[in-house]
């Protein structure tokens, strides 16, 4: 196959594409290996086709003024579902099929959805290993087929170091024993203050100050819910250093939270929520704040793996004004296969 000599061009389409979106339906699906029971991708029309783009839209990738990649939107309550989701053989090798889940994902945030949900075959490993990659979970399966969710980020501003506890203590509402947040952000970007709200929420023992010189606190729960181990990673070289901490208490019974913990904390735990706090400056200061003495933070809370689905986080930090955001941080990979 002749390499492209062009940029892929991704599109949001609706009914007007119905004929392009058909012949990569067809073409994905016709392409893989018969399954049983077999996949109904094949019993599509233009005509079905048009109708289901006409109601909740799809996305069309190009390549060379050809389309080789696409999918349909059907949303599901507070999800967007991602059906017909197919990469013909002259897209693959290219990305172009990460970049049509990444408009998908964009379109998701524009349309304010909690996150994405598909269905995947067990029958097609590298297909599913594609959608893992793209930071999808199993959320459920049903015979062969695996039911693939992915919640999206939120993003808040908060004005004030009290806005921020309380945006911590909104948090630990919603934490169990057990959870881990990872916090990143500069120097005084507010991972302490936000880490005093969450400590505040959980009612634990002791002041919630910055371990930086001693790595880590454990402060005991005053009740029955779950104490808080606080740890600071920024003197930390390596995951295995964080691994090797003598924490007094048993992680599965508290929540962890652990500051300048990007890079190193991820391996404890697969579901985790990580918070990023940006301080703007300059010009990114908002215009309503400028002279007021305000310190604003933009808060970023990214929830990873099955134990965030279904927790209301939206709804829960509704008060600040949250908007789903995506970060474009996933590393590229080419799907190999149709769904």
């Amino acid at each position: 196959m002749t390499a492209s000599t062009s940029e892929p061009v991704i599109e949001l389409v609706g009914s007007e594409r119905a004929a392009e979106v058909l012949a990569v339906i067809h073409g994905a699906f016709g392409d893989r290996p018969a399954l049983d029971p077999p996949a109904t991708a094949m019993e599509e029309t233009q005509e079905s086709v048009a109708a289901a783009l006409a109601e909740h839209g799809g996305v069309l990738g190009w390549i060379d003024d050809k389309p080789v990649a696409t999918l349909i939107f059907l949303p599901l309550e507070d999800m967007l579902g991602l059906r017909r989701v197919g990469t013909l053989a002259e897209g693959r090798g290219t990305g172009i099929a990460r970049k049509v889940v990444a408009a998908a994902e964009d379109e998701a945030v524009r349309r304010r959805f909690n996150g994405l949900r598909l269905i995947a075959r067990e029958e097609l490993p590298s297909t599913v290993r594609f959608w893992n990659k793209q930071g999808y979970t199993l959320a459920g399966r049903d015979g062969p087929q695996l039911f693939l969710r992915k919640m999206l980020p939120v993003r808040m501003r908060v004005d004030t170091p009290d806005d921020t506890r309380d945006l911590g203590r909104r948090l630990a509402g919603l934490l169990a024993p057990g959870d881990l947040v990872i916090l990143s952000g500069d120097l005084g970007a507010g991972k302490t203050t936000l880490t005093q709200g969450i400590g505040a929420g959980l009612a634990v023992r002791g002041d919630v100050t910055s371990p930086t010189f001693v790595i880590s606190r454990v402060h005991r729960a005053q009740e029955s819910g779950p104490g808080l181990v606080h740890v600071d990673a920024y003197r930390l070289h390596g995951s295995a250093e964080l691994d090797d901490l003598d924490l007094d208490t048993d992680l599965d019974e508290a929540v962890t939270v652990v500051e300048w913990g990007e890079g190193l904390a991820e391996t404890l735990a697969e579901d985790r929520l990580e918070i990023r706090l940006l301080r703007p400056h300059g010009d990114a200061v908002p215009e309503d704040l400028e002279d007021s003495g305000a310190e604003p933070r933009e808060v970023e809370i990214t929830p990873f793996g099955k134990r965030w689905f279904d927790t209301g986080l939206a709804d829960a930090l509704a008060p600040f004004d949250a908007a789903r955001i995506h970060s474009r941080s996933i590393t590229p990979v080419v799907a190999e296969g149709a769904l």
